[in-house]
C-alpha cells in the first residue's frame, strides 16, 4: 500500500464537501454495504487530489459508516446483528441522560426545535406513506433536537460519533405499515410533552419504551441469530442501580 499523501489546511474544506457527499450516498443507497470505494475514481470524479478523499474516508470510518482495510482500500460499512446490539445499548445510554438533561436544562427555544420537527412529520404529505429516508431523516432529527437540548457538548458529540450508524439501522425498519407515521409520531409527541413538563422519571421511562420499541423493529429485518434484548440493559442497570 502507498503511503498517504500529505493533507494540508486548504483541503480541510475539500475533505469536508466530500465526507458530505460520501455520507450521502451512502445513506441514500447509492453504495451498497460491502462495495469498495475507490479513491482514485472518487478523486476524479470531484476534480481533488487522492489527499482530501482520504481525509473524508477516515472521518467516514469513524463515523462507521466506511471500513479501511489494508490492501483492500474504502467498502462501505456492513452493520452486523452485533453492531445493531451495541450502538442500540449505546444509545440507551445516552439518551436517558439526554432526557434527564433535557429536562433540566432545555429551553422554549429547543422545545421549539422539536415541535417544528413534530409538525414536519404530521403535517407534510401525511397522506403518504413515509419513504424508509423520509422515516429516518425525521426520526434522527427530533433524537438530534433532544440532544442540544441537554445542553451537553461531550454527550452531543458522542451521540454525533454514532448519528450515521442509527441512521443506516432504521433504514432497514418495516415502515410499510399504515400505522408507522401515526405511531412514531405519538412516541416522539410523548417525549417531547414530558420533557416540555420537566417530567424526568416518566420521561426517562418512556425513552426506555422508545428505543425497546425501536429496537423490535429493526431486529426484525435481521437474519436469525440471538441476540441481547435491548430490555435485558435496562433490567441489568435496575438490579445494580
Amino acid at each position: 500500500m502507498s503511503l498517504p499523501e500529505q493533507t494540508s489546511a486548504d483541503d480541510a474544506p475539500l475533505a469536508a464537501s466530500i465526507r458530505a457527499r460520501l455520507r450521502q450516498a451512502i445513506l441514500q443507497g447509492d453504495f451498497a454495504p460491502g462495495e469498495r470505494l475507490r479513491e482514485v475514481e472518487i478523486a476524479a470524479r470531484h476534480q481533488v487530489s487522492r489527499g482530501p478523499v482520504r481525509e473524508a474516508l477516515l472521518q467516514l470510518e469513524q463515523e462507521g459508516l466506511v471500513l479501511l482495510r489494508r490492501n483492500r482500500g474504502a467498502i462501505v460499512a456492513r452493520l452486523s446483528r452485533a453492531d445493531l446490539e451495541e450502538v442500540y445499548s449505546l444509545r440507551l445510554a445516552l439518551e436517558r441522560l439526554a432526557v434527564a438533561r433535557a429536562v433540566e436544562y432545555g429551553t422554549e427555544a429547543d422545545f421549539g426545535v422539536m415541535d417544528s420537527v413534530l409538525h414536519e412529520f404530521r403535517g407534510t404529505g401525511s397522506d403518504q406513506p413515509l419513504t424508509e429516508q423520509q422515516a429516518a431523516d425525521q426520526d434522527v432529527r427530533f433524537h438530534d433536537a433532544v440532544y442540544r437540548a441537554a445542553h451537553h457538548e461531550r454527550l452531543y458529540a458522542t451521540w454525533s460519533s454514532i448519528r450515521s450508524q442509527v441512521y443506516v439501522l432504521l433504514l432497514g425498519r418495516n415502515v410499510a405499515g399504515p400505522d408507522f407515521r401515526e405511531d412514531t409520531y405519538n412516541g416522539h409527541l410523548e417525549l417531547a410533552y414530558m420533557i416540555r413538563a420537566r417530567d424526568r422519571p416518566r420521561v426517562i421511562a418512556a425513552i426506555e419504551r422508545h428505543l425497546e420499541a425501536s429496537y423490535a423493529r429493526v431486529l426484525a429485518s435481521y437474519p436469525a441469530e440471538s441476540p441481547v434484548a435491548l430490555a435485558d440493559y435496562s433490567a441489568s442497570k435496575s438490579r445494580t442501580a
